[in-house]
């Protein structure tokens, strides 16, 4: 897997500051996840960027991971969302960001063609269930305290998840996981 430098590096004048301190705590991690979902790094570097400067101009001075977490992955389903980036992105993935394959839905792999396919089809809400499942490999409990909802509301969210990748993918059976 690729290393990344981290593209910003702290200032005396920054000391401080907690966004920036989260930056530097948080933001590799969080440029690694948006990298295996938009699939190239200039994108996911913006993309983590963006979250930043967004909590800078709110004056938000703290931000804890499980926020942080959640408003990359809105950031790049929006960005997969927007149809004027869709044909960018796939010719500029960059198959080395995304690691080993561990985003399956039964038997179909999720790759971004097959995620930009399904974000267009699926509510915003189970967009994200199907990253935080199938990319983040977290578990349903896991997702559910993440979306403040309950673990069968979860469960719901998976099944439209399911449904839609067999409706693109050409049928799945079995439960989701």
């Amino acid at each position: 897997m690729a290393t990344h430098a981290f593209p910003l590096e702290p200032r005396a004048e920054d000391a401080n500051n907690r966004s920036m301190d989260a930056y530097l705590r948080y933001g590799p991690a969080l440029l690694r996840k948006a990298c295996r979902m938009v699939g190239n790094s200039a994108d996911a570097e913006d993309v983590v960027q963006a979250v930043f400067i967004e909590l800078v101009q709110r004056g938000r001075r703290e931000a804890d991971l499980p926020y942080l977490f959640r408003a990359v992955t809105t950031r790049c389903l929006n960005l997969l969302r927007d149809a004027g980036n869709r044909r960018r992105l796939l010719e500029r993935q960059e198959p080395a960001l995304r690691g080993p394959v561990r985003t399956r839905c039964d038997d179909e792999v999720i790759v971004i063609d097959l995620m930009v396919k399904l974000v267009d089809c699926l509510d915003r809400d189970a967009a994200e269930v199907l990253v935080y499942r199938y990319f983040d490999d977290l578990t349903q409990d896991e997702i559910a305290s993440l979306q403040g909802v309950s673990r069968k509301t979860v469960g719901a969210r998976l099944a439209r998840v399911r449904q839609a990748v067999a409706s693109l993918g050409g049928g799945m059976s079995g439960e989701v996981s």
